[in-house]
């Protein structure tokens, strides 16, 4: 195995100085510049290089070797495998002729022939690095701006102006002054630009807004409430306002949205984690404990203050209940969610999702068909569904375990149909059903010689009958939907069973009793109930036909496109060219990117983009003029909805549904 080793190193060598001119020659242009990024960005592409050539070598050098060397007899492949003795036979025969078969000028050849050299990504290179120098040489011509802005900045030193921030006092943060640079205040934060001399100044202070300051003997103050670009002496800088966030609340304990507690539980714990960027306020847990089923479900609420840390931005509880402490019992479920409020001017209250804990209820009381149908009587023969589930994992594992009779198998299987069926009937009695929830199936014998002289009630089967026998339920359509699962789960189980295939009946049986869990759930759902009252009749106008004053009944989907205005179309236009722009245009361009650029990088770009088109920048316009149209909206696409009533009839027409 090492002369195997000692070959594919010998390939890998040869492929490497293949490779090394294109990873030299691409370098150099950027170390010429010189360019850091550009050295960094190429270093990184010669390492992707490098690996896909080390991954190629690895898979691909006995290939090459067998179509440049015909004395290795296509068999290189044997160096790195050989399982049989035959293999290992010719293996050998092939390392004793390696050394006089593959010298160095081969491998050169090999190495020549499957690798390129990679001439166009060295151009590439040089042609991106001469694109590099080429715009930084065009930097300074590129502006065209007046000197008097530089010259009056070489005139009177930066020094002589000084900017004072003021945050709010909620926040917390001290203040602070500091020379003209780049600063990120807190929102609402008051910013004063001051002379140090207190002398008179002509120069005045610009605003990315379009708003213009002078300071002179009393400062010049501005109230942050976004992110703007402000100028001073032809020197630029960048004024970020960081929003109020609202409290991050998360719930560290339970791990789990709703939480089945075990039996013999006597604890649950509860974890909150919340913080904020500045200070929370206030932060509470409100519980509310259900107790009951059906119709006799009483929800009694707590609140209870979380206490505060050392920390005021942040607060860290958690506490292992006791049951007793929370009052619940078998049976009762709690739900909780935390509430917290920071000390903001106007203050975040956020809340969580709401976190539920059960306590199973006792096995008197557990049984899921009496408690998802308070109604039913149940009746001592009639089994649970849990009940078929176990009796069939059971009849399972006897059959591999061991050696049944079929007699004892079907007889088995069948019992267990016989349960499925009278349960399944049992919940078909909710919907109105007397037998079977496919009476049809079920009776397919019995009518099975009638063929095509079936009568085809269409109406019974696309329409909308109120005399239906499902429709003169007290259930609501979706605890209807939940019932149709169930139901049709048990009727796969029990065609499964009745054909003796206890293992392909457990899937269904295992559907129809979180059908059945589901029912258990939505007992405990309380809704407050509001009632319609609706607006009184005027007399005079019923049966009068007199439309004036009513409302459309239609509810509108989308508002029409709102249009440019007119002073920004005719802005964007003049940006097209080099003529003139209209009066007061920059007043028009600060209000459109105030009022359609919501994000921070873009509405700075923006501005910065207004300063430089007012400077007399011509090659800038074409980026205002972007900016512009990407506020007004590029590309939308407003849906109206036009409304129809399709009933099951034609729906079933349309898809072409066989009755």
């Amino acid at each position: 195995m090492q002369e195997s080793a000692e070959i594919v190193r010998r390939v890998w060598r040869a492929a490497q100085l293949r490779r090394l001119p294109l990873w030299v020659g691409g370098a150099l242009p950027w170390l010429a510049l010189p360019s850091g990024p550009g050295l960094l960005a190429w270093g990184g592409w010669c390492a992707w290089d490098w690996a896909r050539l080390r991954r190629r070598v690895k898979h691909e050098w006995s290939g090459w070797l067998d179509g440049a060397v015909p004395e290795m007899e296509d068999s290189s492949a044997l160096l790195a495998h050989a399982d049989s003795p035959v293999a290992r036979l010719q293996r050998q025969r092939l390392l004793d002729r390696l050394d006089a078969s593959v010298t160095k000028a081969q491998l050169r050849g090999i190495a020549k022939g499957r690798i390129a050299a990679g001439v166009p990504i060295v151009l590439t290179s040089a042609a991106l690095a001469g694109m590099l120098w080429f715009a930084g040489q065009g930097k300074p011509q590129a502006g065209a701006q007046p000197p008097q802005p530089l010259a009056a900045a070489v005139a009177a030193p930066l020094s002589s102006l000084s900017v004072r921030v003021a945050p709010p006092a909620y926040t917390g943060v001290a203040a602070s002054e500091s020379a003209p640079r780049d600063l990120q205040v807190p929102e609402q934060t008051k910013v004063s630009w001051c002379l140090k001399d207190g002398a008179a100044n002509t120069d005045s202070i610009e605003l990315g807004n379009g708003e213009v300051l002078k300071p002179g003997k009393e400062c010049a103050s501005w109230t942050a409430t976004e992110s703007v670009l402000w100028r001073w002496r032809g020197k630029r800088y960048t004024l970020r306002v960081l929003p109020d966030q609202p409290p991050e609340i998360t719930v560290t304990a339970p791990g789990q949205m709703v939480v089945e507690l075990p039996e013999n539980a006597g604890t649950a714990p509860m974890g909150v984690r919340i913080r904020d960027d500045y200070a929370i306020k206030r932060a509470t847990l409100h519980m509310t404990l259900a107790r009951g089923s059906g119709e006799n479900v009483r929800f009694t609420d707590r609140e209870m203050p979380l206490p505060a840390s050392n920390d005021p931005k942040q607060r860290n509880w958690s506490k292992q209940w006791s049951l007793a402490d929370l009052g619940m019992e078998p049976g009762d479920e709690l739900y909780f969610f935390v509430r917290a409020t920071d000390n903001a001017t106007r203050p975040h209250t956020v809340q969580s999702p709401t976190y539920t804990l059960r306590m199973p209820a006792p096995p008197g009381e557990a049984e899921e068909e009496s408690a998802a149908m308070p109604m039913l009587v149940k009746p001592q023969s009639l089994r649970s569904q849990r009940q078929i589930i176990i009796d069939t994992e059971q009849l399972v594992a006897d059959m591999r375990a061991t050696k049944m009779s079929e007699e004892a198998v079907r007889d088995r299987s069948q019992k267990i149909a016989g349960d499925q069926g009278m349960l399944r009937r049992r919940y078909g009695q909710f919907l109105g059903e007397e037998s079977s929830l496919f009476a049809d199936d079920e009776g397919g014998g019995e009518h099975g010689g009638h063929g095509g002289e079936e009568k085809q009630d269409i109406l019974h089967q696309f329409g909308h009958a109120h005399d239906e026998s499902e429709n003169a339920t007290l259930y609501d359509e979706d605890t209807k939907k939940v019932l149709r699962r169930a139901l049709s789960a048990m009727w796969d189980a029990e065609k499964a069973l009745r054909a003796i295939a206890p293992k392909t009946a457990l899937p269904p049986e295992h559907k129809a009793l979180e059908a059945i869990k589901e029912l258990q759930q939505a007992e405990r759902v309380y809704l407050h109930k509001t009632a319609f009252t609706p607006p009184p009749i005027k007399e005079e106008k019923r049966m009068s036909g007199d439309m004036d004053g009513t409302a459309s009944y239609r509810r509108e989907q989308a508002g029409p496109d709102q249009p440019v205005p007119d002073e920004v179309r005719t802005l964007v236009q003049a940006l097209s060219n080099d003529g003139p722009l209209p009066a007061l245009w920059t007043r028009t361009a600060h209000d459109w990117v105030r009022a359609k650029l919501t994000d921070d990088e873009q509405r700075l770009s923006a501005q910065r983009a207004i300063q430089d088109v007012a400077d007399g920048c011509a090659s800038c316009r074409p980026v205002l003029r972007a900016w512009l149209r990407a506020g007004a909206g590029q590309g939308q696409v407003l849906l109206q909805a036009r409304p129809s009533v399709e009933t099951p009839f034609v729906r079933g027409w349309r898809e072409g549904v066989k009755p």
